[in-house]
């Protein structure tokens, strides 16, 4: 081996040791092993088979917690956030999600809240707020559903602003655009799509009503996808599609597909 290959080689071990090193311990800070791996998995899904388009950061340093919202169009969504945001985001799943044998361990490893459908869970919010609290970040999506219709967002409900007031942290509000999915929750993963996420300013939750801050950040929501004359509807307490309304949503996304 000759003296240049054997310099080389020395170089780049000199300068990749340290790298690794800062990299090993800046992850340790704020992923688990497993989390480390499953965050690896999911750029790499992101990237490649999606081929994400994020911002290089969100606008919320590590240490400091916050309530990200989003729009929420496919059950792939929260995988877009997870790679924008650079630790991990504890979202807020349905109960059932989290406690399925074929799920439980991921979504635990994840750090998912686990929520029930119907009323206030105290326990949710609870555990939510704490962190909050903590530094840590917590994902909601208000429509509560995907949204298969042709509107920019389903009514919303003010739940995520209601927790951010009490945790004292900002909402940050993000859009996605060209998420992938045919009506299945695996569907996205057979799915290659370009996906673009725009991440919007904090907005400070110490003023106004839960109401009133959801409408103001899912107006942010709006602009971010170029659609400032949408007019935000707050869902009731027990809101949910009518047949009617989700044969309706069906019939659009078949549309949008042949379209495509």
């Amino acid at each position: 081996m000759s003296r240049d290959i054997i310099s080389a080689i020395f170089l780049t071990a000199l300068l990749a040791i340290p790298t690794l090193w800062w990299l090993a311990n800046w992850s340790r800070r704020v992923y688990t092993f497993p989390r480390y791996i499953l965050a690896c998995l999911n750029i790499v899904l992101a990237r490649v088979w999606w081929r994400t388009s994020i911002p290089p950061d969100l606008p919320i340093p590590i240490g400091q917690g916050a309530v990200l919202i989003a729009n929420h169009r496919s059950s792939a969504d929260p995988f877009f956030i997870q790679v924008a945001a650079h630790r991990v985001v504890h979202w807020m799943v349905a109960k059932e999600f989290v406690e399925h044998p074929a799920l439980a361990w991921f979504l635990r490893q994840s750090g998912a809240i686990g929520t029930s459908r119907g009323g206030r869970d105290t326990k949710a919010i609870r555990a939510a707020i704490d962190l909050l609290n903590a530094g840590e970040l917590v994902g909601v999506l208000p429509e509560g559903r995907i949204n298969m219709t042709d509107q920019l967002m389903l009514p919303f409900r003010p739940g995520a602003a209601m927790i951010a007031q009490h945790a004292g942290v900002p909402i940050v509000p993000i859009y996605i655009e060209g998420a992938p999915y045919d009506r299945s929750p695996a569907s996205p993963f057979l799915m290659p799509a370009h996906v673009i996420v725009k991440v919007g300013e904090p907005i400070d939750s110490s003023t106004g009503t839960p109401q009133e801050l959801m409408e103001q950040a899912t107006r942010a929501i709006a602009h971010l996808a170029g659609c400032d004359d949408f007019q935000p509807q707050l869902a009731g307490r027990d809101w949910k599609p009518t047949p009617a309304d989700l044969e309706a949503a069906m019939a659009a996304a078949k549309e949008r597909k042949r379209n495509r």
